[in-house]
């Protein structure tokens, strides 16, 4: 059944600006040391070069290493790993990244967890499960307790096929914050790939209850009622994403789904050949 990631996508998406804003508010250190004046200079830089890093990431490396060449240091060099992640170059982004949240975040915990995360999720995006989730423990022993890093390394050790650990994270995060639609449809998830399907519905339906008419949370529960065996319930879930958000990924998700019932539907029902008549004897 085709299914929809975009939550995840969306949810990271923050980081980027956490980073720079929690930069922007860090004493200096060693080696970023300076005037006020300079410090100004250098936030303003930051985040200029870090929001072009998005759309153009390219020209932002580029602008980032001439700036490094000026005395630009481990900001410039920030700046840098940031456009290589907006590039897709997630394994030197990711590497670059857990070096820097050593020197950028030493004084500075909540910094130095957020530039941890933003690796964390580079390495994911690279396929390393195993360095991500070591990234965000790293980041959890800075920030214990923080709900969306334990939601981002949840997802990690699923992605790894660990699903009982990410099951143990999520719990954490909804014991801490029962708000969490978000945690609740991982959560979901997660018990759906343990075939678990009462758990997957359930935690659904909390995720519905906190963000009704949710896409992703009815594409997901039409997909477990189908390999629980409702099969009109998930048609009917799959409508209501179409309906929804027939644009989105969900809404094509769906879309998917329906089409591939119809098919094995038409397939069971289909009529048997009449048997050719036979001639009369003579």
């Amino acid at each position: 059944m085709a299914e929809c990631k975009a939550t995840m996508i969306r949810r990271n998406a923050y980081l980027t600006l956490a980073v720079l804003s929690l930069l922007s508010a860090a004493p200096a250190t060693a080696a970023t040391a300076s005037s006020p004046a300079s410090s100004l200079d250098r936030n303003r830089e930051l985040k200029e070069c870090a929001t072009r890093a998005e759309t153009a990431p390219d020209a932002a490396f580029e602008s980032a290493a001439r700036w490094q060449d000026q005395g630009g240091g481990d900001f410039a060099r920030l700046c840098q790993a940031l456009a290589l992640f907006h590039k897709g170059d997630f394994k030197a982004a990711g590497g670059r990244l857990e070096e820097l949240a050593g020197v950028l975040g030493r004084d500075d915990p909540k910094a130095a967890a957020s530039i941890l995360a933003r690796g964390g999720w580079a390495w994911l995006r690279a396929g390393d499960q195993a360095r991500a989730e070591k990234l965000y423990t790293a980041a959890l022993a800075k920030q214990p307790g923080d709900v969306d890093l334990l939601i981002d390394r949840a997802f990690a050790r699923a992605e790894a096929e660990r699903f009982w650990d990410a099951i143990a994270d999520l719990d954490q995060a909804l014991t801490r914050d029962p708000k969490r639609a978000d945690a609740y449809l991982y959560r979901a998830t997660a018990q759906k790939a343990l075939s678990n399907h009462r758990q997957a519905l359930a935690d659904i339906g909390h995720a519905l209850e906190l963000k009704p008419g949710d896409p992703e949370a009815i594409l997901l529960r039409g997909n477990v009622k189908a390999l629980s065996g409702s099969v009109g319930g998930a048609k009917e879930d799959w409508a209501l994403v179409k309906r929804l958000s027939p644009d989105s990924e969900s809404g094509r998700a769906a879309a998917v789904n329906l089409e591939r019932v119809e098919k094995m539907t038409g397939v069971e029902k289909a009529p048997e050949a009449p048997n050719a008549a036979k001639p009369k004897a003579p």
